[in-house]
């Protein structure tokens, strides 16, 4: 994030940065500025990001750098779909070819779709156990 933050620092663009290391009343404050408008971006690591926030603000979502479990970038990206939002949010991942992350991404997929073939057509009711 600070690689995107130099460059934001660079063009001049108003931004607010939310990592893990931010205080709970310091992170409350960065979020209502941005959605009262105060910033173009909003840097947030998923880690920080991932629950708690309400971001209707937010009229794009762009995951950086993948993380293991597409659920957490999943539940990230719902933080600008919530109750009170008024625009579409389109969401972007950027994931540079050949790379670590680029694997990470393929093997998102691989569970998705791991998952969906567990669950396809599946009655569970028939595979739990009541003793």
């Amino acid at each position: 994030m600070h690689i995107i933050q130099d460059y934001l620092d660079k063009q001049g663009i108003s931004y607010q940065y939310l990592d893990g290391s931010i205080p709970a009343p310091e992170r409350k404050k960065r979020v209502d500025a941005f959605q009262a408008g105060s910033g173009d971006v909003f840097l947030i690591s998923l880690k920080a990001g991932g629950t708690g926030l309400n971001l209707t603000a937010a009229d794009y979502v762009i995951h950086m750098d993948p993380w293991w479990n597409p659920a957490v970038e999943d539940q990230a990206s719902d933080r600008a779909h919530r109750i009170g939002q008024q625009r579409p949010v389109t969401i972007y991942r950027l994931v540079a070819k050949d790379t670590i992350e680029d694997k990470i991404v393929d093997l998102h997929h691989h569970k998705r779709d791991l998952a969906d073939s567990l669950l396809e057509g599946a009655d569970l009711r028939h595979h739990v156990k009541i003793n």
